[in-house]
């Protein structure tokens, strides 16, 4: 147990002391223990899920006390429901292919040594995050199996829902013989917990931030330790001149409307001026009981559109309000995209395949989709089991990042002698 009497930076380094010894131990396991240890972590969230369900009451009582948004409260509140999903996904990981010791290429150099890259666990990984209390299982279940340790600081918001959810994976970890240290959870929810772990450079080899723009921001500013990131979801789904009417109307409203509160909600809908359905888009949100901010034009064609903002181009609402804009053709759409988006998910609604692959070319966002919905910007929807987050970065790994995404690689370098000139 820690110490709650330690200060933040002693906490922190005892814990981070123990995921270190933690982590060595983890990266010599076999494959079949890690994938034991997840099956039974999910069968003990399925059978703990009374007392999970009963924490999470309590987080959901303080936070609607507490003025939440509903688009929090959705990424807070747990159900039966929600947990057998958490469970099923844990479980799901442990079935995915195993990426430590594959051999990404090997070379062989005119001296005869034979150089390979293969795939290792990156170490400790620090996870802060915000509401969701399924990270809590997420997290571990990814960290665990890429044979990592993993220091989890979740959101006070959650402090209920995410002991409860760890005391479960910890409960399947044990008893396939594995640490419990393997995955812990910050004991804590001072905010000065937060800056110790940004700064625990001797323990932590990669920071992973979930949450909100001022969360991520402050990640980035104090860390001390490489960290991989995304900002803002501000999605954008485009449709073209050349869009089947039935698919575009269909598509807008599930992007924005499936799940408001999700990264991967589209929060702006461009309209080709040369689309003839137009108005017909804007009504099938508004009558989904979606806010529409519009320019002009759009506001011309429904009464309920409410006139839009500089600051509406560049806000993800997380919210049934959506702004939209009407663009001469896929080159202004890809300008407004460029000058606006946060480069997570954008996506082009037609049926002409030369504009779609204009569009894909040159949007430089993590996922760039054609007639698809930006809700499917989720690491279970691309095969790839629970994900960790989406990054928006450049290095290391972008969009959806899930077991691969979790690893490093070594040169193993094999010689039969040479000596080097």
């Amino acid at each position: 147990m820690n110490d709650l009497t330690q200060t933040p930076e002693m906490l922190i380094a005892t814990m981070g002391a123990r995921a270190r010894r933690a982590a060595a131990a983890i990266a010599q396991a076999s494959d079949v223990q890690k994938a034991d240890a997840l099956r039974r972590a999910a069968q003990a969230l399925r059978d703990q899920a009374p007392a999970i369900i009963a924490a999470n009451a309590r987080d959901m009582a303080n936070a609607v006390a507490n003025g939440l948004s509903a688009a929090l409260l959705d990424r807070l509140k747990l159900d039966a429901a929600r947990v057998a999903a958490t469970a099923e996904g844990v479980e799901q990981v442990a079935t995915l292919a195993n990426p430590l010791g594959s051999v990404i290429d090997t070379v062989v150099r005119p001296n005869g040594l034979e150089l390979s890259r293969v795939r290792v666990p990156l170490g400790v990984i620090g996870i802060i995050y915000e509401s969701r209390p399924n990270v809590t299982a997420d997290a571990a279940a990814l960290c665990l199996r890429a044979g990592n340790a993993v220091i989890l600081r979740g959101g006070s918001e959650a402090k209920e829902s995410n002991r409860a959810i760890h005391a479960a994976i910890v409960e399947g970890i044990v008893a396939a013989g594995l640490p419990a240290d393997v995955v812990q959870l910050v004991p804590t929810t001072d905010r000065a917990a937060v800056g110790a772990l940004l700064k625990a450079a001797e323990y932590v080899d990669l920071i992973v931030p979930r949450g909100g723009k001022s969360l991520v921001a402050r990640v980035q500013e104090e860390a001390r330790v490489p960290v991989l990131a995304h900002l803002d979801g501000i999605n954008h789904s485009y449709v073209d001149g050349a869009a089947d009417p039935a698919m575009a109307q269909a598509l807008v409203v599930n992007a924005k409307m499936r799940r408001t509160g999700v990264c991967g909600a589209t929060e702006t809908v461009l309209i080709d001026r040369a689309y003839g359905a137009a108005a017909a888009v804007v009504t099938a949100l508004l009558d989904a009981e979606c806010e529409v901010r519009g320019d002009m034009d759009v506001q011309a064609m429904d009464a309920r559109v409410v006139a839009a903002s500089d600051q509406d181009w560049d806000t993800e609402y997380l919210d049934a309000i959506v702004s939209v804009r009407l663009v001469d053709g896929v080159d202004d759409a890809i300008a407004h995209i460029a000058a606006h988006a946060s480069h997570h998910t954008d996506a082009i609604i037609t049926e002409d395949g030369a504009t779609a692959e204009r569009f894909l070319n040159a949007v430089d966002s993590a996922i760039v989709m054609w007639n698809a919905s930006t809700q499917f910007a989720d690491g279970g929807e691309f095969g790839l089991g629970a994900e960790i987050g989406i990054s928006t970065g450049r290095l290391h790994a972008r969009g959806p990042v899930a077991l691969e995404g979790l690893t490093t690689y070594k040169w193993i370098v094999r010689g039969a002698g040479q000596v080097r000139p």
